[in-house]
Parts: C-alpha cells; structure tokens; sequence
C-alpha cells in the first residue's frame, strides 16, 4: 500500500508512543513529514502555507524552510524527527536531510528539551500533586516529563536526542498509570535534572551548522525551479 502524504513530501516519519517505544492498546500513529514547496510558488503575493496537516489522522507536515527554522531552534518535535527510528519515506532530498541532522544540534536543542520538560512539569501543577486516582492527563504529562529529561541528558552527554525510551518503558508506564508515587516522580526528575547540570555542554557546540543548513536549503529551492 502507498503511504499517503502531502504532495512534495521528501521524508515522512512516526514519532509519538511508537518511536519511544511507549506504545499501548489503541496508541495513535504519529506522523510527521517534510515537504518541498515549487521554487516559484514563492514569487507570488500570496505565498504558500509553510505547514499542512493530513490527509491521515495525525498527521502533520513542515515545509523544508520551515522544518530547517525549527530545527535550527532545536524544537524537540521537530528533531525527534531526524532521529526517529520509524522512517516510512524518504526520497534522496529525505535522505540528505537525514544526513545532515547533526548541523541543527547546539546547546539550544540542550536547552529545549529541558524546557519542554519543565512545561511539562508546570502544566501538572506540582503545588497540587496528581493522586493514584486523578486525570489521566496529568499522568500522562508526568511520563513525558521524565521522557524529555531522559532524552535531554543523553543529548547533553552523547550528542543526539534519546528517542526510544524502551529501556525504561516499565517504570516510564508506571509514572503514566499513575502507579508511581508522585515523591518517586519528583526524586526521577531531580536526579535527571542534576545530571543535566552536570553534563550540560559537554557534548554539543555553541551553534549549529546555519552554513551546511543554508546550503541544503538552496539546493533544494533550486531542485524545485
């Protein structure tokens, strides 16, 4: 069967529970893509939409300019994308960008994924501590939580994000079905945060690659004249 996706697409991955290796009875599929937009649909007034969603459930696509903007930001989605195990479609331009991964890691993506876990973190509202019997979507932003510091420290040690978690898919289950006690939780996160303090630079440079990026981004916007 061919996979559907939106016209131009040049990579198209599954992120989500599947790729973290998280995944339960009923999880979605998480797809994510990249797509090129023609060069002269840009010489226009009206300019093209940089992102599109569909046309499967969960499904949402960048095009490539936009995908590279965030990248270079050090989005977490956005780069759990060049590192996610489950790669349903990538043309040459797919595979190039694929390669060219490491030139968007700096110590901001560092900084974005200890972030987002401290959103995270917020949106549980800690000063309220979710019970074995509260919202599930408390919980479940709980797991995340940790899952973000997870990936975080081993970007900050190794060099890339931690994308399958399965190595701790019992505990990181638990935290989901609210069968860890919330002081447990709370000693996770500090020991991850202490550890991120800990490796923080280490394994990442100052900046990323905008040159290589640019390079990238050219060439394509020529391929598509």
């Amino acid at each position: 069967m061919t996979l559907a996706v939106p016209a131009g697409t040049v990579l198209s991955v599954v992120i989500g529970s599947r790729a973290y290796g998280l995944e339960i009875e009923g999880s979605d599929v998480d797809r994510r893509g990249v797509f090129v937009t023609p060069t002269p649909m840009f010489w226009r007034l009206d300019k093209p939409p940089d992102h599109v969603e569909g046309p499967l459930p969960e499904q949402f696509s960048w095009e490539v300019e936009r995908f590279c903007v965030l990248a270079l930001e050090g989005n977490p989605v956005v780069l759990e994308c060049l590192w996610s195990p489950l790669v349903e479609l990538a043309t040459p331009w797919g595979e190039r960008l694929l390669a060219l991964r490491r030139a968007f890691l700096s110590g901001k993506a560092e900084r974005a994924f200890a972030g987002s876990a401290e959103r995270q973190f917020r949106r549980i509202r800690p000063q309220d501590p979710p019970s074995p019997d509260d919202d599930a979507r408390r919980w479940k932003m709980a797991m995340h939580m940790i899952r973000l510091l997870l990936s975080a420290v081993h970007l900050a040690g190794r060099g890339e994000p931690l994308i399958d978690v399965s190595a701790h898919r019992d505990r990181l289950l638990a935290v989901r079905r609210g069968r860890t006690p919330w002081g447990e939780v709370l000693e996770w996160r500090g020991r991850l945060l202490a550890e991120l303090d800990e490796r923080a630079g280490s394994a990442l440079p100052a900046r990323p690659d905008r040159a290589a990026v640019e390079e990238f981004l050219a060439d394509v916007r020529r391929s598509a004249l």
